[in-house]
């Protein structure tokens, strides 16, 4: 679970002056196989040398790079999903935040979610993607959790957590990982009921009880969930989408 790029992240803490590059958008993506039976997680180790969360069991994902808001997606994030996105935000990520899942879960598993097709232009990062003869699909994802790294950690990170059945979205073969990178080791697919038994981030635990009571449907849930760290404030928020927030305003 990668937490949280670059210029849209809110001020956080009000009425201080604050650096907009200490905290990076990122997508997460949590992908289960055989929901309905036998629900497993992917999950990875991060290395003991990594600045961020060292040691660590994680889900697939990191931070949005440049060039994610201009890759053509096959299909792209549904509302409400899209609306939740766009909520207590800076700027429409929609179209970032979902390449970036793609991308890193692609960059860290060597798992396809995609479409085959073509692409006219590839930027930056995405070459080996484009290898494979697929463009990113982003139609499959689900937007179920957000937090913000708190203060005082090494990096903080904006990040949006995405579920997908991989079953029946992931193209390529789900037990392949050999065209991963090497950021995440023992890649493995866990029963989610055990998944919690290992040494896992504190909100990696919160998102997986999140998961687990949802793993049989994976519609959109009735709000997501928002831990956005003010200061040294844990606020916790719930998501409703900008056309809902609009209409209670109203």
């Amino acid at each position: 679970m990668q937490l949280p790029d670059p210029a849209n992240a809110a001020n956080l803490d009000e009425g201080q002056p604050f650096d907009k590059s200490q905290i990076r958008n990122a997508a997460t993506v949590i992908a289960l196989r055989d929901r309905t039976t036998a629900p497993k997680v992917l999950m990875g180790q991060r290395g003991a040398k990594a600045v961020f969360m060292p040691n660590k069991f994680v889900f697939p994902g990191g931070a949005v790079d440049a060039g994610d808001a201009t890759v053509p997606l096959a299909g792209p994030i549904p509302d409400p999903c899209a609306g939740r996105l766009l909520e207590d935000a800076e700027g429409d990520l929609v179209t970032a935040l979902a390449a970036a899942a793609v991308r890193e879960l692609w960059e860290e598993t060597g798992l396809i979610l995609g479409r085959p097709g073509q692409w006219d232009t590839v930027p930056p990062d995405w070459e080996s993607f484009a290898a494979t003869g697929h463009i990113p699909d982003a139609s499959a994802l689900r937007f179920v959790f957000r937090a913000i790294t708190p203060p005082g950690r090494p990096r903080r990170f904006d990040a949006r957590f995405f579920v997908v059945d991989a079953d029946a979205h992931i193209v390529s073969d789900l037990d392949d990982f050999s065209a991963a990178s090497d950021e995440l080791s023992a890649l493995q697919w866990i029963p989610l009921p055990e998944a919690r038994g290992f040494d896992l981030p504190f909100i990696t635990e919160v998102v997986l009880a999140e998961v687990q009571q949802r793993a049989a449907d994976l519609s959109p849930p009735d709000s997501v969930p928002f831990f956005a760290n003010k200061g040294e404030n844990r606020a916790f928020k719930r998501l409703r989408g900008m056309v809902e927030a609009q209409g209670r305003e109203d």
